[in-house]
């Protein structure tokens, strides 16, 4: 590299530690890559931005399968563009070399267009007294940037920005009650009427850490909208996939069951609702329940944990005390305790009817394994009896 005051530097592109931009634009596809590219673009930078960050949606994104990230950055997946990662953790080069990147995005000068992904809450500089927030490299007169002014610099032209993990989303733990940062989402910073290059608002993958496969999921949406291949995938008014963020973790619960037929754990380790237990399950908008946290795996409540309500704006604040009841559990658990309860009864009922065949009725079960013979009662006889006569009337309809 060749720099003198004033002047721009100038780099090797056969140089590894040179800019990502740099050598990229001598890479020539290879023939598997070629032959799965199916729209105009044949790559995309992604610029990975860093803000009060504990790093784990970074953690979240490396652990995704579906794709993996590396199949991206080969430019493995049928239809998408190869991606060129600029990440201040995983590229090789470093200093002044790696904030080139970022000066060739906002200069107009990379071959592709770019994608920004900023990870961490946005603090408010002004807290900062004479320091900085987050310091990313200087400019070439000396200054000290940060993170939050490349984010101002790049995002007007960027194709996206993409906001990962809910301290980036809505501003997170970093914004809690009593900090001192005065942290912020990226929605918050770039403020309601921002657009990317092309016309798409801040989008929202929340999550605490967020799952991995819903950001490289959403990306792939998105990607393939950059390629004409299909629709800008569906947003609800907070900038979050619908089809990831749209339903309950109730609803996708495995222990929903459970509350339907008022059933509540009393403890940690047993299999039942996890509600009166401090879950928030009921209200939150997560699907870790249905997808696990990596590669199906895991999951808060699918490994005996509660649901603290970690993808939501209003946490952590509205969620406190965390392992508390909430407050409106008691009339919900209640309700399903009266109502539940009689319908876990009948189903008992209608279940044990059809726990016997035809030849068994009014005998003993022939199965070696019973230890003792168990008959309906004369109630239960009766039931059964109306049960079947009704179901009889549906013949034929």
């Amino acid at each position: 590299m060749a720099d003198t005051a004033g002047s721009r530097p100038s780099y090797d592109p056969q140089d590894p530690f040179a800019p990502t931009a740099v050598r990229s634009m001598l890479q020539i596809p290879s023939p598997a890559e070629a032959g799965l590219r199916m729209g105009p673009i044949e790559k995309i930078y992604l610029i990975w931005l860093a803000g009060g960050s504990c790093d784990g949606c970074t953690v979240a994104v490396v652990a995704a399968t579906q794709p993996p990230v590396e199949k991206l950055i080969a430019g493995l997946v049928p239809g998408l563009p190869r991606v060129e990662l600029i990440h201040p953790g995983v590229a090789l080069e470093a200093g002044a070399a790696f904030t080139e990147n970022l000066a060739m995005a906002e200069r107009g000068e990379l071959d592709a267009p770019y994608l920004i992904v900023w990870e961490g809450s946005v603090f408010e500089n002004d807290s900062s007294g004479e320091g900085a927030f987050y310091r990313l490299g200087q400019d070439r007169d000396g200054r000290t940037t940060s993170s939050t002014e490349w984010l101002s610099r790049l995002a007007p032209n960027a194709a996206a920005v993409v906001a990962i993990g809910s301290c980036a989303a809505w501003g997170g733990i970093p914004a809690a009650q009593g900090n001192v940062t005065g942290s912020i989402g990226v929605m918050d910073f770039l403020e309601r009427d921002y657009r990317s290059a092309l016309g798409v608002p801040v989008v929202n993958i929340p999550g605490c850490s967020p799952v991995g496969d819903n950001f490289m999921e959403t990306a792939a949406g998105v990607l393939l909208f950059l390629q004409g291949m299909g629709p800008l995938p569906e947003f609800d008014e907070l900038g979050r996939p619908v089809w990831i963020f749209g339903e309950t973790v109730h609803r996708r619960c495995p222990r929903g069951g459970y509350y339907e037929e008022g059933i509540f754990a009393e403890a940690y380790g047993e299999k039942e609702c996890l509600v009166e237990l401090g879950c928030w399950g009921p209200v939150v908008q997560c699907n870790i329940s249905e997808r696990g946290m990596v590669n199906g795996i895991g999951g808060c409540m699918n490994i005996g944990g509660i649901c603290i309500g970690c993808t939501m704006p209003g946490f952590p604040d509205k969620f406190a005390p965390f392992y508390a009841v909430p407050p409106g559990t008691l009339v919900s658990a209640t309700t399903s305790r009266v109502f539940g309860g009689f319908t876990r009864r009948m189903r008992e009922v209608t279940q044990q009817d059809k726990n016997i065949t035809g030849r068994w009725e009014g005998k003993d079960k022939p199965s070696g394994w019973a230890r003792f013979q168990s008959r309906p009662t004369k109630s239960a006889k009766l039931v059964h009896k109306l049960y079947r006569a009704y179901q009889n009337t549906k013949i034929g309809n």
